[in-house]
C-alpha cells in the first residue's frame, strides 16, 4: 500500500535522528483492577508492594482514565491513540479493524522491536482465552508486533496461549506467565541492540478467579471468590516486582518508560469495594467504571511526584510519539489523546482537551473540573458533576451551573457526532469501512478452532465458563 511506504521512509527520516536517550517502553495493563485496589490508595486488606514502589517511584495519577468501562475498547484506545468506536470496537470481544494504525507499527518503523503477551481480545472472539492462530488475520502480527505469546481474552491459572499462532499451555499462574515471556523476550532481543516496546496485558483479577493456597492464605475473613480474587492481585503485583527486577539486574531499568494502568474501573460484586468509594462499576461511565490505577515511571526522567491532571489510555500513544519524535503520519485523525510529555517533567496546568466515553446508550466527558453524564434517556438530557468537590458524582449541578452545562452539551454533542462519522468510515482514505467489521463470536464457533476444541476441552477455565453459560441459560 502507498501509505505502508510512505510511512515508513518518514519514521526511518525521523528514527536516524532519535532523542539521545530513546527510551524502552513497556505497556503493563491489569483486567478489571478497580481505581481502589492498592494499597498505596489505602485498601483495607491489599498490599501491594511492587506497585506502591512504582507509584513512589514515578508519576502517580489521581485521575488516570481507561477508554471505556470494558475491556476490548481501553485496548483499542491504547493502540491507537482515538477513542474506541472510532476504531470499530463498540464492546468486549470486537475486531480492531485492520485500517487502523498502531503505535506498534509506528515503532516498530522508528526502529523498535515490539512484542505482545497476554491478553489480547482485538481479534473480534468472546469467551474464555483460547490461544490466538496463526491464520487469524488481525493476531497482534497484523497491528506491528514482531513477537507475541497472546490469548484471545482473559487468561487465569496454567493458560493456553499462542506463541505466534502456535498453541501452548504454559503452566503457572498467568501474571507471572506474561512476565516470564516479556523477560525472554528482553533477554533475546535485547543483545541486538535495538530498543524494545512492550505490552503485557494480564488476565488478572478477571473472572473466574483462580489463585493459588499460598496466595489465598494472605486473605481471611471474606468469601471464597474475594479470597481468590485479591490473590490473583497480589501475585500480578508479584510478578510486576520481578519484570522490575530484571531490568534493574541488566541495567536497562533507569531508561525504560513503563506505564501500568487497569482496562475498566472495578466489579461491582467483589467486597471490600473495589473503586475506593467512587460511584459505578465496570460497564458504567461515572467514575467507578472509567477511573483506574495509573502510573508512569521512567527513573532517568521522571522525579516523583503525585499529579491531579486528567490523562488517560488514549494519551499513551501521542506522549510516545511526542518523545520519540515520530511524524503526525503515524496517527489517523482525530485523535482524542494529547501527549504528556511536558507533564513528566513538571505540572502543565488544565488539560487541552477533554476526554469522552461512549458505551452503547452511555455517554460521558470530563474536561478538567467539571464532567457531564448523559442520562439513560439522553433526550432527557445531561448530568453534570463538580469532581474537584465532588469527586463521587453524588450531586447533579447542571441547574446551578447552566453556562458550565451548555458548554460541555455543546462539547459532547460535537464529540459524538465526530465519533458516529468516524465509525462509519469517514477517517480512512477509502472513505468507508473496508473490509466490514467481523460480528463478534463465541471463539468455539469460529471453524478455525474447531480442530482444537476436542483437545482443550478439559481444561479447567473452558469448562467453568461452559458452566456459567448453561446456568444462564437456565435461569427463569
Amino acid at each position: 500500500m502507498k501509505y505502508d511506504r510512505l510511512l515508513c521512509i518518514l519514521t526511518l527520516l525521523f528514527a536516524s535522528s532519535l532523542r539521545a536517550e530513546t527510551p524502552h517502553i513497556f505497556f503493563l495493563m491489569a483486567d478489571d483492577l478497580g481505581w481502589g485496589q492498592t494499597s498505596y490508595r489505602g485498601h483495607p486488606i491489599l498490599k501491594t508492594p511492587n506497585l506502591d514502589a512504582m507509584a513512589a517511584n514515578g508519576l502517580r495519577f489521581e485521575r488516570f482514565y481507561a477508554g471505556n468501562p470494558v475491556c476490548s475498547p481501553t485496548r483499542a484506545c491504547v493502540l491507537t491513540g482515538r477513542t474506541n468506536e472510532r476504531t470499530g470496537v463498540m464492546s468486549h470481544g470486537y475486531a480492531l479493524r485492520l485500517q487502523e494504525k498502531t503505535i506498534a507499527q509506528a515503532l516498530k518503523s522508528a526502529g523498535y522491536t515490539t512484542g505482545h503477551f497476554g491478553k489480547w481480545h482485538l481479534n473480534g472472539f468472546s469467551g474464555p482465552g483460547a490461544p490466538v492462530l496463526k491464520e487469524d488475520p488481525r493476531s497482534p502480527s497484523a497491528f506491528g508486533f514482531d513477537e507475541w505469546v497472546s490469548a484471545t481474552n482473559f487468561i487465569d491459572m496454567d493458560p493456553y496461549l499462542g506463541r505466534m499462532g502456535v498453541p501452548e499451555q504454559i503452566k503457572g499462574e498467568s501474571s507471572q506467565v506474561v512476565v516470564d515471556e516479556a523477560i525472554k523476550f528482553i533477554e533475546k532481543r535485547l543483545p541486538e541492540g535495538k530498543p524494545l516496546f512492550a505490552v503485557l496485558w494480564f488476565g488478572s483479577p478477571h473472572s473466574p478467579f483462580k489463585a493459588t493456597a499460598e496466595d489465598r492464605a494472605a486473605f481471611e475473613g471474606i468469601s471464597d471468590a474475594d479470597k481468590s480474587h485479591h490473590a490473583e492481585i497480589m501475585a500480578m503485583d508479584r510478578a510486576i516486582g520481578s519484570l522490575r527486577t530484571k531490568m534493574k539486574d541488566i541495567g536497562i531499568a533507569a531508561n525504560t518508560l513503563m506505564v501500568f494502568n487497569s482496562d475498566n474501573g472495578g466489579l461491582p460484586e467483589v467486597k471490600p469495594s473495589a473503586t475506593g468509594g467512587l460511584r459505578g462499576n465496570k460497564g458504567q461511565v461515572y467514575e467507578g467504571g472509567l477511573r483506574v490505577p495509573g502510573i508512569i515511571e521512567w527513573p532517568s526522567k521522571i522525579k516523583p511526584r503525585i499529579t491531579s491532571f486528567p490523562a488517560g489510555v488514549v494519551d499513551l500513544f501521542p506522549t510516545v510519539a511526542d518523545i520519540v519524535g515520530l511524524p503526525k503520519e503515524v496517527f489517523i485523525e482525530p485523535t482524542d489523546g494529547v501527549s504528556l510529555r511536558k507533564l513528566l517533567d513538571g505540572e502543565i496546568g488544565a488539560r487541552p482537551k477533554p476526554l469522552g466515553f461512549r458505551f452503547g446508550n452511555k455517554i460521558a466527558m470530563t474536561d478538567n473540573r467539571y464532567k457531564i453524564v448523559g442520562k439513560p434517556n439522553r433526550a432527557e438530557g445531561y448530568e453534570l458533576y463538580d469532581l474537584e468537590t465532588d469527586p463521587t458524582e453524588s450531586k447533579d449541578i447542571s441547574a446551578q451551573q447552566p453556562e458550565v452545562y451548555e458548554r460541555l452539551k455543546k462539547q459532547i454533542e460535537a464529540w459524538d457526532a465526530s465519533v458516529t462519522a468516524s465509525f462509519n468510515g469517514k477517517d480512512y482514505p477509502e472513505g468507508k469501512v473496508s473490509p466490514p467489521d467481523p460480528r463478534s463470536i463465541p471463539w468455539t464457533t469460529s471453524p478455525m478452532y474447531q480442530p482444537w476444541i476436542a483437545k482443550w476441552q478439559d481444561y479447567w477455565a473452558f469448562k467453568s465458563a461452559a458452566a456459567r453459560k448453561n446456568k444462564r441459560k437456565k435461569a427463569p
